[in-house]
C-alpha cells in the first residue's frame, strides 16, 4: 500500500503563510542542492493530491511552463479534492468530491496499478483535512529560516498532541532545513 507524504514549506515558526496568505518572504532563490532534494522528492511520487484552490493556483502556471519543477508537475497523475470544481483540464487531473475524504484517501493507497508514494503539497484548508482526520504517514517539511510571527500554522488542525520520530533531517546551504518525520502509531 502506498503512503501519503505531506511536503510544505513552513517558517521556522511553523506557519505555511501569513495573514494576507502566501506573501514574499523575503528568502533568497533556492540553492541547486534544495531543488534537487525537491525534485527526487517529487519524482518518487505516482499521485498528487492537492485542494481546489492549490490545483487552480498550479494549473494556471504548470501546464505552459518548462523546467526542472515543470517537467515533473505536468507529469505526475493529479487528484483534486474539491466539492465545487466539476472537471479538471490540466493533463493526468481528475476530480473526486472528498465528501468521505479517508475513505478517497484509502482508494488512492490501494490503488492496483498505483505505483510511488501519495504527494500532498496544500493548500493549508486541504492540508488541514488530513491532518485533522490523521491521514498523513510521513511529513517532509521544508523549514525555511525566516520567522512572520502569525500566519496560518501547519498543524492548526489537531485536536491533539501528535508525537513524531524524526526519520531524516537535513541543512541546506541558506539555511533551510528539511526533516522528514513520521506519525508515532499509537498518537495517530
Amino acid at each position: 500500500m502506498r503512503s501519503v507524504v505531506l511536503q510544505m514549506g513552513v517558517t521556522l515558526d511553523g506557519f505555511v503563510h501569513g495573514t494576507a496568505g502566501y506573501e514574499d518572504w523575503g528568502l533568497p532563490p533556492e540553492d541547486d542542492e534544495l531543488v534537487a532534494w525537491k525534485v527526487a522528492s517529487l519524482r518518487q511520487a505516482g499521485t498528487h493530491i492537492m485542494g481546489r484552490r492549490t490545483y487552480e493556483a498550479m494549473a494556471s502556471v504548470w501546464p505552459r511552463s518548462t523546467g526542472l519543477y515543470a517537467d515533473v508537475m505536468n507529469e505526475i497523475p493529479k487528484v483534486v479534492f474539491s466539492r465545487t470544481l466539476s472537471a479538471a483540464d490540466w493533463p493526468e487531473s481528475r476530480v473526486v468530491t472528498g465528501i468521505d475524504l479517508a475513505a478517497d484517501i484509502q482508494r488512492l493507497k490501494e490503488e492496483p496499478n498505483g505505483t510511488g508514494i501519495v504527494l500532498a503539497h496544500g493548500g493549508a484548508t486541504f492540508v488541514d483535512s488530513l491532518i485533522g482526520a490523521g491521514l498523513i504517514d510521513e511529513y517532509r517539511l521544508v523549514i525555511h529560516p525566516v520567522v512572520i510571527g502569525q500566519g496560518t500554522s501547519l498543524f492548526r488542525a489537531l485536536a491533539a498532541p501528535l508525537r513524531l520520530d524524526v526519520i531524516d533531517s537535513r541543512t541546506f546551504a541558506g539555511g533551510t532545513v528539511v526533516t522528514v518525520l513520521r506519525p508515532l502509531e499509537a498518537t495517530r
